[in-house]
């Protein structure tokens, strides 16, 4: 319920206004039926702007420290996004990794639209990084299309760090559905859940023009933190 008030009421008719989002391809997603959504991840903004241009609800696999966070800031952002529908994944370790799945499934069971950012993280510089093998697995054993979809432009609206996004227009775009029926019944190989991700990865880079960088992106952010000189405090004299 909550979910369709900040759509229709409260957050959606304010984002139309200031983005004023250009959408491309919407005839691409179902109108019914089960179907993963998956996009790049350039901006804390690309949670409320893919969604108010859907005519369907889409839920996403949320990182969890956006339930856990400190403070007033946190239980107000917790509350959003537990009213809003989504699901706090764990990202740590291959256990997670797995409760992650089944909660992905677990939606696309009841034949909704899940939301899914392959890279895993949001890209800290603008690139497109190399995806995680999840969305391959749920697609597969749920036996559903896949349908990319690039964020244009909100990484200059909002890039990590900001927390008031610039106004400016942005575009969204959705690209043909993904069959990966040839590869049913694989889930479990290594070779064809990479296979896939990769496909559905190259799709997202035809859509969104963005370097491509085939890495994972926080390996990539942690290496460069690591790499980045220390500031020590200045000894008094």
């Amino acid at each position: 319920m909550f979910y369709h008030v900040l759509k229709y009421v409260l957050l959606g008719p304010l984002l139309r206004l200031l983005f004023r989002p250009r959408v491309e391809g919407l005839e691409h997603v179902p109108e019914e039926g089960a179907a993963i959504v998956a996009g790049n991840h350039l901006s804390f903004s690309d949670h409320f702007l893919m969604p108010v241009v859907l005519s369907r609800r889409i839920t996403f696999l949320a990182k969890q420290e956006y339930f856990t966070g400190p403070g007033l800031k946190g239980r107000l952002t917790a509350a959003f996004f537990r009213s809003a529908g989504q699901i706090p994944v764990d990202r740590s370790g291959k256990e997670a990794g797995r409760a992650a799945i089944r909660e992905g499934l677990g939606v696309l069971a009841k034949g909704e639209l899940l939301g899914i950012y392959p890279e895993g993280t949001r890209s800290h510089d603008g690139r497109l990084y190399k995806g995680k093998v999840g969305v391959a697995v749920m697609a597969l054993t749920a036996g559903v299309p896949v349908i990319p979809c690039a964020m244009v432009g909100t990484f200059e609206i909002q890039p990590p760090g900001r927390v008031v996004p610039r106004i400016r227009r942005v575009t969204i775009r959705f690209g043909a559905p993904l069959d990966f029926s040839r590869y049913a019944g694989l889930e479990g190989e290594k070779t064809a859940v990479r296979a896939v991700t990769d496909e559905i990865m190259y799709e997202i880079l035809a859509l969104s023009g963005q370097e491509y960088v085939d890495e994972y992106a926080a390996k990539v952010k942690a290496a460069e933190s690591e790499a980045a000189p220390r500031k020590f405090p200045r000894r008094r004299r």
